[in-house]
């Protein structure tokens, strides 16, 4: 157990790893893991995480009411926005893995991959939820009903992270995450409804709602910004983490094999 978690270790940071100078030119070749397209999404995710910040933090001006804590929502839209991205691509990709005509591995780690992703981003949705309602409602925690279903949708895709990590093979891992990803991607339409179901302390949708809430030109470009770059890190995360996943899955058939391999020569003696 302990020689393999050490290879997927140094599998992993191979990965990361720059490639080894080439001789004679003083210069690094391209990581093995990115591509020009990966390099270039990561190049328009800086910029977009910095134009991002000098909007939300300096040019956009404080709310009338929220004063300076308006600022949180631009985090907290982005990252709540990215989670149900990246749930509703885990359904889809979930989906694509059962459909007999597509049943394709890598289905199943781009479905794991996103999930991932989205549980961070949920996390950071709660956490920053939690700021925002210290300073508008004087608490960091209230049974709110878009807070409770928000939590109870976070603790699902923990459940069902951990049920790709039950063990067996690929496939087995692939079918039984996918019908539970399947199931809790119902819970975002009750999660996103349930402050018109219950009317609860927290507000409605600032954006959508504009017979009642009018927003500043540079306030509502701020929220479009924070989509668009937490958008792109999404992408950025997912793409890598999902070739992570596709050098564990070769490592763990490899090593499958080989041991086949030696018991069936202990067999033959």
């Amino acid at each position: 157990m302990t020689d393999n978690a050490v290879t997927h270790q140094q599998v992993i940071a191979a990965a990361a790893s720059p490639a080894p100078t080439v001789a004679g030119t003083g210069q690094r070749r391209a990581s093995a893991s990115g591509t020009p397209f990966t390099r270039a999404l990561g190049i328009a995710t800086i910029i977009a995480m910095a134009v991002l910040l000098l909007f939300g933090l300096f040019l956009s001006p404080a709310d009338v009411v929220q004063g300076e804590s308006v600022r949180i929502l631009y985090i907290h839209v982005g990252t709540v926005w990215v989670a149900y991205v990246a749930f509703g691509m885990t359904a889809i990709s979930s989906a694509a893995f059962l459909w007999k005509r597509t049943t394709s591995l890598t289905w199943d780690r781009i479905a794991g991959a996103s999930a991932e992703v989205g549980v961070l981003f949920m996390a950071l949705t709660l956490f920053a939820g939690a700021l925002w309602g210290r300073l508008a409602w004087g608490k960091f925690w209230v049974w709110d009903a878009r807070v409770t279903t928000t939590a109870f949708l976070f603790i699902s895709y923990i459940g069902y992270l951990a049920v790709r990590g039950l063990g067996g093979s690929h496939q087995q891992r692939g079918r039984r995450s996918a019908v539970v990803a399947l199931l809790a991607v119902l819970e975002i339409p009750l999660v996103h409804f349930s402050v018109k179901l219950w009317r609860g302390l927290h507000q409605d949708s600032s954006v959508a709602d504009t017979t009642h809430v009018k927003l500043h030109d540079l306030m509502l470009f701020s929220l479009f910004l924070a989509l668009v770059a937490f958008t792109l890190l999404y992408a950025w995360l997912v793409i890598h983490r999902q070739r992570v996943m596709a050098m564990q899955d070769a490592l763990d058939d490899k090593g499958l094999d080989y041991a086949l391999q030696q018991r069936r020569r202990e067999g033959d003696l």
